[in-house]
């Protein structure tokens, strides 16, 4: 029998203490609404531009010797190629990135930049677990997923404890409540692991709230079939993992959807009120707040999880 490490509070503690020797922590910010101080934790301004390297190198860290000279294979539409990847580079670790042909050229070329090597594929018609698994298992390489993985989930988590130190720091009640973009759930089973106190509330595009069906109805519900477009590429997951969804349920998390519109209007309002570039999918769990599908409280932390952004496609967007 197989038994899979499963993803624990100690091991975020661990993962805080490594990232802490690293990075400096990601600003937190905070904005008066409806009579309520809300604060912002703004993983878009991490050195590539989201949370996604805490996991990244939280993984890449763990591995030894042996299995780092072997190197790394992800698969991604852009984050956490760009965290695989700056990571892999500070630890001389060949790389290599699974990406769709359709991802954001802004994530691909960042990508490439950090010295990965890039592989496309077709997200309709092609698996990318399938072929970052052919690949991994003909280099002897280690294959890092974007949330199925206990690491990556805990890694994640060291959001949740620097985001409650820093409210700590300035006088803001513990969180009490944590709003979470959600693709995955690596991020939202994290932070529940870091702040067992607070209430978690999971965001996704609407038509791609597997998480929040899933939560709702006790077992793991697929995306359906012929799914809408969104501009919230890092969250186009087609499923869950067990280990995000069993973290999350337990915590009883619930979830909410959010259109594009209201997804569009939460990034007009970061850049206006926080002056944050803030991209759709890092943007869903403020749009859950200005839409109302989330009531301010205080102890209200809403995570904006990343800010790579196509211009012209951004542009659009200001200009409403």
């Amino acid at each position: 029998m197989t038994f899979v490490r499963q993803p624990t509070r100690a091991g975020v503690r661990d993962a805080a203490d490594k990232l802490a020797k690293t990075l400096p922590p990601a600003p937190l910010f905070t904005a008066d609404f409806k009579g309520m101080t809300v604060a912002f934790k703004a993983e878009s301004l991490q050195p590539m531009g989201a949370f996604k390297v805490r996991g990244a190198w939280h993984r890449l860290t763990a591995l030894d010797g042996d299995a780092r000279r072997r190197g790394v294979v992800a698969f991604s539409s852009g984050n956490h190629a760009q965290g695989v990847a700056w990571a892999a580079k500070r630890l001389g670790i060949a790389a290599t990135i699974v990406m769709p042909h359709d991802a954001p050229k802004v994530k691909r070329d960042a990508t490439m930049a950090l010295g990965a090597e890039v592989v496309g594929y077709d997200r309709k018609t092609e698996s990318r677990e399938q072929i970052a698994a052919r690949l991994a298992e003909a280099r002897g390489a280690t294959l890092v997923p974007s949330f199925d993985d206990p690491w990556i989930i805990e890694g994640q988590g060291s959001a949740g404890v620097e985001a409650a130190w820093q409210m700590e720091r300035i006088g803001l009640p513990a969180p009490a409540h944590v709003v979470v973009p959600c693709g995955g759930g690596g991020l939202a089973a994290g932070i529940a692991l870091a702040l067992p106190d607070a209430r978690v509330t999971v965001v996704e595009p609407e038509g791609w709230d597997d998480m929040r069906r899933s939560l709702e109805a006790s077992w793991i519900e697929p995306v359906g079939a012929n799914p809408p477009a969104t501009a919230c590429d890092s969250l186009q997951t087609l499923e869950v993992s067990p280990l995000t969804f069993d973290v999350l349920s337990r915590r009883d998390a619930q979830g909410v959807a959010v259109s594009e519109a209201e997804t569009a209007a939460a990034q007009r309002w970061a850049a206006e009120r926080l002056r944050l570039v803030i991209e759709p999918g890092g943007a869903v769990a403020l749009a859950a707040l200005l839409a109302g599908k989330v009531r301010p409280e205080p102890g209200l932390l809403v995570v904006l999880s990343g800010g790579n952004v196509d211009l012209d496609a951004y542009a659009r967007v200001l200009a409403g």
